[in-house]
Formats: C-alpha cells, sequence, structure tokens
C-alpha cells in the first residue's frame, strides 16, 4: 500500500514558538495552500483519509476527503509545558537544555519524549488496514519523520535531516504484513 502523508499548512502562530500539541489555528494562506495539495493529490484514489485531531489537519483532511477518521496516534509530539513557549526560551532552561542533549529518551516537563511518540505511531501503522489501496494520512512534521523512521528506516539523524515543509505530500510504501508465519 501506498502512504500519503501531508503535513499540515501553515499555521497563524509567530516563528519561534513551540506550538507542538496545541491546537493553533491556519494562516490565512489556507485556501492557496489548500489548491496546491489537492493539485498534488489530483487523480489518486484514497481507501481510507485519516488525520490528526488537531484543527490543523482536521481542517486540511476534511478538505480533501469525504470521509476522515481521526486517530489521536498522529498527533504532533506533546511538547507539554514548554507549548507556547519560545525556542530560545525553552533552551535557556537547565530541562530545556538536558531534552536537546537527548530528545530521544527525555521527556519534556508535562510532555513525552521521542521514543514516546515512536511508540503510539509504532501503534498506529500496526492497525492500518492490509490493503494495496492508498491511503491517506493528513498529520505533523514530527509524525512523518516517525513514519520515515518506522517505515524507511531512516535514522533518527535522518529523518531529522530530512526537510518536511508547511502542505508537503510525501508518499512512502507499507509492504503488506505476512501472515504466514
Amino acid at each position: 500500500m501506498k502512504l500519503y502523508l501531508v503535513r499540515h499548512t501553515r499555521v497563524d502562530t509567530p516563528a519561534g514558538i513551540c506550538y507542538g500539541n496545541s491546537d493553533v489555528g491556519l494562516a490565512g494562506t489556507f485556501p492557496e495552500e489548500l489548491l496546491a495539495v489537492q493539485s498534488e493529490l489530483e487523480g489518486i484514489r484514497f481507501a481510507k483519509t485519516y488525520s490528526s485531531p488537531l484543527k490543523r489537519c482536521v481542517t486540511l483532511a476534511q478538505s480533501l476527503s469525504r470521509s476522515v477518521i481521526v486517530d489521536e496516534r498522529i498527533r504532533e509530539f506533546d511538547f507539554g509545558e514548554w507549548e507556547h513557549k519560545a525556542w530560545n526560551d525553552i533552551y535557556a532552561l537547565e530541562t530545556g537544555k538536558k531534552w536537546f542533549n537527548d530528545y530521544v529518551n527525555t521527556s519534556c516537563p508535562q510532555g513525552e519524549s521521542f521514543r514516546m511518540m515512536l511508540r503510539r505511531v509504532d501503534k498506529f501503522l500496526g492497525q492500518l488496514p492490509d490493503t494495496d489501496e492508498n491511503i491517506l494520512i493528513v498529520t505533523h512534521a514530527g509524525i512523518i519523520r516517525a513514519f520515515l523512521i518506522l517505515i524507511e528506516d531512516y535514522t533518527i539523524n535522518e529523518a531529522f535531516d530530512t526537510p518536511v515543509a508547511y502542505g508537503e505530500v510525501i508518499t512512502i510504501e507499507k509492504k503488506k504484513r505476512d501472515t504466514t508465519k
């Protein structure tokens, strides 16, 4: 099956602000960005469409598909107490420095670690239907990077070195599970 991973479009949040799991609004450029995504997906049929529960994804998913399955497991990384704070301020904190040194295993205060996020995305992947049909998933850059790690065998560094633009469509092939074992 082919997974079409779409990052939400631009948000109405100033640059340099951590908004991860917060439900922030979309930028005024949404109509133009939507047209670009629709153009890229034109003519492709999807068996199912999944979306993060955050409105920046649900709005896009509902504009692309009549039937959307909202799934908590593909919401963005939970930065906990750091949501809506400036990245520079977070980095200045002792807990921020500790997290930046090992975000894979270190949880944000009242949030999660990257490894925790990978586990929930892996559970989502394990419950996708076994099909040869295309699946559309509207989500976030962090989640798309988790898909690259879990399906494409990217290292964590390779995944984070891969830019994921707002409104970008990334296609990956998910192998069908072997049920003969």
